[in-house]
This record gives C-alpha cells, structure tokens and sequence, in this order.
C-alpha cells in the first residue's frame, strides 16, 4: 500500500456517473489485438480487478465465456450493470462489489485477469500472489494503461485543445496544491514500480503490446467537466457545498477557450504488458 495513505470508500465518490462519458477511450484495436495474441476463442473467464463502469470489460466480454468485475464502489457497479445491457455482453458479465484485497472471495479461476489503470489503489504484493493462484494453467494477467510516453498534439484538427494546465490550476485553487485521494492525500502521486511487483510474485514477462491510438476527437465541454469529475483528485465529493460554484468557473473557463464549447483531442495509444504465472507442479 502506499505510506502514509489509507484506501476508503469515498476514493471515486460521486465519480462514476461522469467515468464513462469522461474519460478518453483505450485504442480502439485493443480488443482485436487481444483476442489474436492470446488465441481468444468466447470461452474462458476473465477477471477485471478494479473494474470501474466496465470500461474494459464490458468490450471484452465477446472474446470470454463469461466475465467477473469486481470494484469496491457501488456507483461503479451499478453503472457497469448498466452497461451490461449493450449487444455481445448478454448474460455473460457479472459484478461484485468487493475490494481487491477480499479476493479470491469464491469466484473461481479465469484464463485472463486484468488490471486496467487500477492496480495502484491496491495492497500490490498481496493482490498479485492472490491473483496468480487463481489463474488456470496457461492463464495470463493483463496489466493495461494508456501509453505514457507519447505527445498527442491537435495539430490539424479543427478545434482547440483541451485546456489541462488551467483546468488543474483550477483544481487547486479549490482544493489545495496536494492532491486528494478519498479521505486522505497522496503528495507523491499513486506508485508505479508495477513490473517489479509482478516479477517478485513469481511472474515471468512481460510480453509488452502497444495498440495505436492516435484518432481524432471531438470532445464537448460537457465531456470535459465529466472527465474532471471522473479523476479520484477531483471527484464530486471533495469540493463538498462549493461543487456548483468550480462548475460554473470550470465550465467559464472552457467557453474561453472554445465558445462553441468543442474541443479536439487525440486518443491515446495502449500499453498492455502480458504476465504468464509459474507453472505448476
């Protein structure tokens, strides 16, 4: 776990009727990609720790037999049922309310389990020994991010950039220079180091795959405010009675740069590392 920071549940309070419509999609040949490289066929289980509103999961679903998300936060797994109701998924996904460190909590083994942009918020050392034990044999872990080495400029495509310096400079004239997180604050940021993690675990790889973003976008300033409010450093919660008063400055603050109040912005590329657990005697 990270020092000084304890896990609560006000971490994404708020957050998840904004997550879906805010925040930027992965690659849009990931799931193509997956299901060639790892031989995905429609049956199998996949496990999406941390799951959020199904981001992942649910667009994954065709390639699996049947797929289990688990998140601690019950805004997030009512709007992942939500979602559930899309073409392909049928009664093929279910979700648990539980924290990561509650597993294996009865739900079996799975051909994949996957952590997408989530397996920082969690007892990292604790999680991966658990997750590796209940991976069948030949079973992979996932470990899926945005590709942080990239620059994504908007040159050519017809509107302005999404403003981020000011939107944070806003951010933090409301809620302080260090950034929230639940209760508590993570002054360091959330820790990477994810790799080391797997590998002491027991894990071997990782076999990494980029998928190429890159596609234009045409944001809206109402999918802008929904990204802020998406971010566990900016969730609903924490402006507490002063909430309307940033969305108002927040959303001034966009119709200066874009009176029209549309932004272009270039989706990013995926980074998808593949661990391959120890074989078993």
């Amino acid at each position: 776990m990270l020092d000084g920071w304890e896990w609560d549940e006000t971490l994404f309070a708020g957050a998840a009727p904004h997550y879906r419509r805010g925040r930027l999609p992965y690659a849009p040949g990931l799931t193509a990609v997956l299901a060639e490289v790892l031989g995905l066929d429609g049956r199998g289980r996949l496990l999406d720790v941390g799951c959020g509103p199904g981001t992942l999961a649910l667009p994954l679903a065709p390639l699996f037999g049947e797929v289990v998300g688990v998140d601690p936060d019950p805004g997030m797994i009512e709007e992942a049922g939500r979602g559930a109701a899309e073409p392909g998924v049928g009664g093929k996904a279910r979700w648990v309310r539980a924290r990561a460190e509650e597993l294996p909590a009865g739900l079996g083994t799975f051909t994949a389990v996957v952590f997408a942009q989530s397996f920082h918020w969690m007892d990292q050392a604790r999680v991966a020994a658990t997750v590796r034990d209940m991976l069948r044999p030949g079973g992979v872990l996932l470990h899926v991010s945005d590709l942080k080495t990239e620059s994504r400029t908007v040159e050519g495509l017809p509107h302005p950039a999404v403003p981020r310096p000011e939107i944070q400079a806003l951010v933090t004239r409301y809620l302080g220079p260090v950034r929230r997180a639940g209760r508590g604050t993570l002054p360091r940021g959330t820790p990477g180091g994810e790799a080391e993690v797997f590998a002491r675990a027991g894990f071997s790889g990782p076999d990494r795959l980029v998928v190429p973003g890159g596609q234009a976008l045409e944001r809206t300033s109402d999918d802008v405010v929904a990204e802020v409010f998406s971010m566990s450093f900016s969730a609903p919660h924490l402006f507490g009675p002063r909430r309307d008063d940033f969305e108002a400055e927040l959303r001034r603050l966009l119709a200066e740069h874009s009176a029209p109040g549309l932004f272009s912005e270039r989706g990013p590329s995926t980074e998808v590392s593949v661990w391959h657990p120890p074989a078993r005697s």
